[in-house]
C-alpha cells in the first residue's frame, strides 16, 4: 500500500520508515515545513534529510521553504507562545500532506511527527482524522514514541544533524519569565 509521509526532519524519519517498510508500505516522503526559522534552519534539515533518503532510497517531495504559510497561519494568535499555535501549525502541514496525497492518487498519509514525545498525540491523531474526513485520503496513526531514543542515537552515529528546537522562531524562545514572587511581611 502507498503512503506519503510528512517528514519533519531526518532524524525523526529513521524509525517511522523502517516501521513503516516492516508493514509493507511503499513510502514517499514529503517534505512541508514552512514553521522553520531561519532560512539556514531548513537548509540544514533538508541536507540531513537527503544523506537519510539516499541510504534509504527514498523518493521525497520537497514543495518548497513558504514561512508566509506559517505565519498567515499563526497571525491571529493573540500570543503565538501558546500551545494553539503547535496546533495550528500540525493542521498546516497535515493538511498540505494529505492534499499532495489525493493529487499524486496514494490514499494514505501519516507524519513522521509521531515518533517524538514532544509532541501531543492525541491532538495530531484528532487533527489526522479530521484532515482525512475532508480530503478523502486515510491518516495512518501508530505511535512510533518508543523508537525516538534509538533512533536520535542512529542519527547521531550517522552524523545526521539533530536540531535542538522545533524548528519556529517561537520555539527559539525559552519560557516566558515567571510573574515575580511577592516578598512576604
Amino acid at each position: 500500500m502507498d503512503i506519503l509521509l510528512h517528514i519533519c526532519c531526518g532524524p525523526c524519519l529513521i524509525y517511522p520508515f523502517g516501521k513503516l517498510k516492516e508493514k509493507g508500505f511503499n513510502i514517499r516522503g514529503y517534505y512541508y515545513n514552512p514553521n522553520l526559522y531561519p532560512q539556514d534552519e531548513y537548509l540544514r534539515r533538508v541536507e540531513a534529510l537527503q544523506l537519510l533518503c539516499r541510504e534509504f532510497s527514498l523518493e521525497v517531495a520537497y514543495p518548497g521553504h513558504n514561512p508566509e504559510d506559517f505565519s498567515r497561519t499563526v497571525k491571529s494568535l493573540e500570543d503565538p507562545l501558546a500551545k494553539q499555535r503547535c496546533v495550528l501549525c500540525w493542521s498546516l502541514r497535515l493538511r498540505k500532506t494529505a492534499q499532495a496525497a489525493r493529487e499524486a492518487g496514494v490514499k494514505t498519509f501519516s507524519t513522521t511527527l509521531l515518533v517524538s514525545p514532544y509532541q501531543d498525540h492525541d491532538a495530531l491523531r484528532r487533527l489526522g482524522t479530521q484532515i482525512a474526513r475532508e480530503t478523502g485520503v486515510d491518516f495512518y496513526y501508530e505511535d512510533f514514541r518508543p523508537g525516538f531514543k534509538w533512533a536520535q542515537q542512529e542519527a547521531k552515529d550517522k552524523g545526521i544533524y539533530r536540531q535542538k528546537y522545533c524548528g519556529c522562531e517561537y520555539s527559539m524562545v525559552k519560557t516566558k519569565p515567571a510573574a515575580p514572587v511577592q516578598a512576604k511581611k
